[in-house]
């Protein structure tokens, strides 16, 4: 599929997307320069790097308050009901470690499914990356995400392809991790839907029926925005009294959009974005499973269940990783839809979260000083080899 308008997509002499000096490292004191881009003779400005360090971030005051806030919410929340979670360490400790171990491997198994699939979409647009690479991006971001606030970590994942490769646009790119969002949040819809009717086939909950309602809404809206974007986008952002900059910017998020979403694609996405979330429900069983509860039986389709709802609270961006929103939003749909009692739902939640974040920023944290991408040396298009390349074509 192409753009949404492609007669209008600004060609790479147009292209002002900044760059950054390769040699300043991401938060590094370094201020940001001006020098010749190396494209069609154009100049670029390179951004501050600072302005991306993560060290920066985590010292932010609105970053500390979206973390403190949660945290003191939980601790009262722990306060209030110390008698019933006073046994909560005690069921977690008493897990099999071995279905745990399987949960992780389960969990991290699904990044490098998301790398390719963010591969097929960056090449819809012509920026060739492999899957090694758009993984480790990727997975970098989810760091950002897992200890910042406000989903920033989508950001610093094109901020990354930016600067480790010479023909990514921040704007292109960034149209990919937008439409991967909408394939994800019809994939969660979709699935929760499904998993939820064969879970709760014997009659709905009143508050499950609320759920089932904003899956519905959720998947139209998303459908009918899409719809308006390919076809109207652009006449709306024209007759907004907007710089021409701000067209320029949108043409090429639009590209990066509907450019990556090429036909005789579209299948392997839907195919992949369907297993990748699949993953966070089987992660979910398993650690189920592993506690071993007696007076807990979800069963597969109830645990994708609960799994995308958790999922899709973290969409909410008022904390890292939607802090304090997950664990009461799993928790509550557990003891209210399934009946789970409350210190064996806390149980649940509190090591699945274990592994889906507090491992990130663990193992992300490893990642991120072992890594070059936060440096962008060497770029990617500087190593890639032409069987590189070649291995990356469809």
């Amino acid at each position: 599929m192409a753009g949404g308008t492609g007669e209008t997509v600004p060609s790479a002499a147009m292209e002002a997307t900044p760059a950054i000096d390769p040699r300043v490292p991401v938060g590094g004191s370094v201020a940001a320069t001006t020098r010749p881009a190396d494209v069609a003779g154009t100049r670029q400005v390179e951004p501050d790097p600072e302005a991306m360090s993560l060290s920066r971030r985590l010292r932010q005051p609105r970053t500390i308050i979206s973390i403190a806030v949660p945290i003191f919410i939980l601790g009262a929340f722990v306060y209030l009901n110390g008698a019933q979670l006073s046994k909560v360490p005690a069921l977690i400790l008493a897990a099999n470690g071995w279905l745990v171990l399987a949960a992780f491997l389960v969990f991290y198994a699904g990044f490098p499914l998301r790398g390719y699939r963010w591969a097929i979409l960056l090449r819809g647009t012509g920026e060739h990356v492999s899957t090694k690479d758009s993984t480790e991006i990727i997975f970098l971001s989810w760091l950002v995400n897992c200890v910042v606030p406000a989903k920033l970590g989508d950001v610093y994942r094109a901020y990354l392809l930016k600067i480790n490769s010479r023909t990514a646009s921040l704007s292109r790119t960034f149209g990919t991790v937008f439409i991967e969002r909408i394939l994800d949040l019809f994939a969660i819809a979709t699935l929760g839907l499904a998993a939820g009717y064969w879970s709760f086939r014997s009659g709905l909950p009143p508050a499950i029926q609320v759920v089932f309602g904003i899956g519905v809404v959720t998947v139209a809206v998303l459908a009918f925005a899409l719809l308006t974007m390919r076809n109207f986008g652009r006449q709306i952002i024209v007759a907004l009294p907007l710089p021409h900059q701000i067209l320029e910017l949108y043409d090429r998020f639009e590209e990066g959009v509907f450019g990556a979403l090429v036909t005789r694609h579209l299948p392997r996405l839907g195919f992949l974005t369907v297993i990748i979330w699949l993953t966070e429900g089987l992660r979910l069983f398993l650690v189920i499973q592993a506690l071993g509860f007696s007076n807990v039986s979800l069963g597969l389709s109830g645990a994708v269940f609960v799994a995308l709802i958790g999922s899709l609270l973290t969409a909410v961006p008022l904390s890292p990783a939607g802090l304090g929103i997950v664990e009461a939003g799993v928790v509550g749909v557990l003891h209210v839809a399934y009946g789970v009692p409350l210190p064996e739902a806390t149980a649940i939640a509190l090591l699945d979260r274990v592994i889906s974040v507090f491992s990130i920023i663990i193992f992300g944290s490893i990642a991120y000083f072992l890594s070059s991408k936060p440096r962008g040396l060497p770029r990617l298009d500087e190593t890639a080899t032409p069987a590189t390349r070649a291995s990356t074509a469809v």
